[in-house]
């Protein structure tokens, strides 16, 4: 059963069930027991319900964020511009044809972090400029406040859109499902700016009471906050003196090109999406060529034993010559056509995933362990499949074999099959050829044919009519009714060639008026043979395909890709020639053998190659921002300088957590690029208007940082709380760890870099050092 588009799956599963109920006893035997193996509308539910809960869990723990740091009142404002923000984006989201699905909420989940800063930076602003204390009304207040960072804040928010929305047009199978997250966020960030602007000012006005003072009494007679204080204290050492300032740059340089040396080491590892914890897995078994129905229900029946001690399987289900309702992995392995008699499948229903402690990914590789040295027949293949959490493939690691001739596809595919199978973590190793089965030919021998007077129609008719059983009349029902079809065939178990069917008799009536018969086995004679190999075309070229699956040390691809080329260069060819191994595109030249990786490389290649090209039209598009904000040229550069310093924090909290760097951790990669350079924006723009002709820079530098270092430090950990309610998700664990750990890195190393690079680039040789001990104070 299908929904159509635009329904939604929890409410058609609901009816379906409710539907069934009503109909027991009457379309199927009440008797009869009915269980459901698989309902996704129950699983969608559920995870939607989950992220809901993640989503007002973030909501609350900002709100508190800004109740401790600023005060009651200004957290009040704050739980107004949430719900504001987000429901204006789900309008959004309506307009633009997107459902409320995994990956819409959490785009809303992770635009939650961000959405909240411009009206943060807009709330903390006015909040420092009552806290003066220097007589202006609130409103003429508010309104100064609004002003000073309006500028730098339309920037920023449009640099974060920048940042997000270029990869909206990441080609592949990995675009329309990444999709929501760019333009969900970069609408978030839209409506969160005039949200800022216009609702947050005059909510603070209604929630600020009667007087002239400040929201609350956190701020004191200083405009210095504590925060400022104490990071006045540990910048000032630093910038002090250019050469300390220099040392500084430099020991983050090498610790940013460090942090990289992890993906050398593979303490990081890559992958395009990491194994998703769902609740069904898949036994999928090949038996050889010529297999009957029986031997592939026994082969099920033999897994099926032998997994059943396993405690978080729930029920099993086999399917022997027949194809089982395929998934969404199946759509595209083809499990649909797996009809004929040797194929088989094993459906393995888990417990949910709140009463195991382990996750189907530790399950499949449990079963795959289990199901070794089981007395299977000879040429048998068994595959553990999981439902991928992305875009399908044909298999994980999949290899297409390009040559001149069949011959030699055959046998370089045979070489790089031995490659597969010597490394320790591919597993599951198959091809596309198998092993050719035995069949009979009954071929006609034309001299007894015509020694027989026979014709050959009549031998091809006896022979339909001895195995595809003819229909020879019909039973009549009456009423409007379809006949009942009459049917000859023999039992299944004779459908043999041996002397009884070579007894069959044959008319040999080629001459006019003659009626005589001969047995079949006079005119056909009996030959044991080979069958042909199968033959797989990709794009119209034929190709022989070695598959594998990855599981141990390493699961991804490229791992395998590199240790299978390492296996073909110590390999002993023969006469066999070698294949050029290629990466992307199918050869110009078959001529020559060609190694083309498919599979999840594809994907995996497809997805990072348009995610750079859209960093790089981000990083772009943010320079012209800044650049048409300052009108300058180089400095531009200097706020574009904290993007790298994200990766420190990135590597190492996906090595702390033994994550993969996937194509969601591109994302969260892509959207801090934004995240940051907008506090970079803020920064400068505050240095800029700070500097006035005779004061000292360092003066200048520590004030800056000192005032801005509280708004940047609050929208850091917003975004951080929103990053860290999804770190339990094992698709977005990668986003989660980019945004939380590159937000700290960055973070902490911005508002001191970008002073450092001011000392060094326009502080002389002693920016101001008798001074001072005095700024500091």
């Amino acid at each position: 059963i299908a929904k159509r588009p635009g329904t939604n799956a929890v409410v058609i599963a609901d009816k379906i069930i409710e539907r069934l109920e009503q109909v027991r006893g009457s379309i199927f035997p009440a008797d009869v027991e009915m269980s459901i193996t698989r309902n996704y509308g129950e699983t969608a539910n559920e995870k939607a319900n989950e992220l809901l809960f993640h989503l007002g869990l973030a909501t609350v723990s900002i709100v508190l964020l800004i109740w401790v740091a600023i005060g009651w009142r200004e957290a009040l404002v704050t739980l107004v511009v949430i719900p504001t923000t987000i429901l204006l984006t789900l309008f959004a989201s309506y307009i633009m044809g997107y459902t409320i699905n995994r990956v819409s909420l959490f785009a809303l989940i992770f635009s939650i972090g961000i959405l909240v800063d411009d009206a943060i930076v807009v709330i903390e602003n006015v909040a420092r400029h009552w806290a003066m204390q220097d007589g202006r009304p609130r409103t003429q207040a508010a309104i100064e406040a609004v002003a000073e960072v309006g500028n730098p804040t339309i920037v920023a928010t449009l640099t974060v859109i920048a940042a997000l929305l270029p990869m909206l047009f990441v080609s592949g199978m990995m675009g329309p499902y990444m999709a929501p997250i760019p333009t969900n966020a970069s609408a978030a960030m839209l409506f969160s700016f005039f949200v800022a602007v216009m609702l947050t000012p005059w909510l603070m006005m209604k929630f600020s009471g009667s007087g002239n003072g400040g929201l609350s009494h956190a701020h004191g007679d200083s405009h210095i906050s504590r925060l400022g204080r104490m990071y006045m204290a540990v910048a000032r050492p630093l910038l002090i003196r250019r050469w300390r300032s220099w040392m500084f740059l430099i020991v983050v340089a090498v610790a940013t090109l460090g942090s990289m040396a992890l993906l050398y080491t593979k303490n990081v590892t890559v992958k395009l999406l990491p194994f998703d914890n769902k609740t069904e897995l898949q036994v999928v078994v090949d038996l050889p060529e010529g297999a009957s129905v029986e031997e592939t229900d026994r082969a099920l029946g033999a897994i099926v034993q032998r997994l059943s001690d396993v405690p978080e399987i729930a029920s099993f289900q086999t399917y022997a010559g027949t194809a089982a309702p395929f998934n969404f992995n199946g759509l595209v392995r083809h499990y649909y056509i797996r009809s004929s008699p040797e194929l088989g499948d094993v459906q393995v229903n888990l417990v949910s995933k709140h009463d195991r402690s382990r996750t189907s990914h530790e399950i499949a590789l449990d079963i795959r362990e289990r199901l070794k040295g089981l007395d299977l027949p000879r040429g048998t293949a068994v595959k553990v499949v999981e439902p991928p959490p992305g875009p399908p493939v044909l298999a994980t690691l999949l290899a297409e074999i390009y040559g001149p001739d069949p011959e030699t596809r055959r046998a370089v595919a045979t070489k790089v099959r031995e490659a597969f199978e010597s490394v320790p973590f591919i597993v599951d190793v198959d091809d596309s050829f198998g092993v050719q089965a035995q069949r009979v030919r009954l071929a006609i021998n034309q001299d007894n044919l015509e020694y027989h007077r026979v014709e050959q129609s009549d031998v091809y008719d006896t022979v339909r009519a001895l195995y595809a059983g003819p229909v020879v009349g019909y039973s009549h029902r009456g009423g409007g009714r379809h006949p009942i079809p009459i049917r000859l065939a023999p039992a299944k178990n004779e459908k043999v060639v041996n002397e009884r069917t070579l007894a069959t008799p044959v008319p040999a009536n080629a001459l006019p008026g003659e009626r005589g018969v001969v047995e079949l086995g006079d005119v056909v004679s009996v030959q044991n043979e080979r069958a042909s190999f199968p033959i797989f075309r990709h794009n119209g070229r034929a190709a022989e395909m070695v598959t594998g699956e990855l599981a141990g040390a390493f699961e991804a691809p490229i791992y395998g890709m590199l240790a299978v080329a390492e296996a073909i260069e110590k390999a002993d060819w023969g006469d066999v020639p070698k294949p050029t191994i290629a990466l992307h595109g199918q050869p110009d030249d078959e001529n020559t053998p060609t190694l083309l990786w498919d599979g999840e490389w594809e994907v995996t290649w497809v997805t990072f190659r348009d995610m750079g090209g859209a960093f790089i039209v981000a990083i772009l598009g943010i320079y012209i921002l800044v650049v048409a904000q300052f009108r300058s040229f180089k400095l531009p550069l200097v706020i574009l300088t904290p993007i790298p310093l994200t990766l420190i924090g990135i590597m190492l909290g996906h090595s702390l957590f033994a994550a993969p760097f996937t194509a969601t951790s591109m994302i969260g990669f892509i959207a801090l690029a934004g995240i940051i350079v907008r506090n970079s924006i803020l920064l400068v723009d505050f240095i800029r208007h700070a500097r006035k002709p005779g004061r000292p820079l360092l003066d200048v530098l520590l004030e800056a940082g000192a005032i801005r270092f509280k708004p940047i430090l609050l929208t850091a950990l917003a975004a951080m709380i929103g990053a860290a309610v999804i770190l339990a998700d094992p698709i977005f664990q990668g986003l989660a760890i980019s945004l939380l750990f590159g937000l700290a890195s960055s973070t902490a190393l911005t508002v001191l870099v970008i002073p450092a690079i001011y000392v060094v680039l326009r502080g002389g040789k002693e920016p101001a050092a008798a001074n001072a001990p005095k700024a500091a104070q």
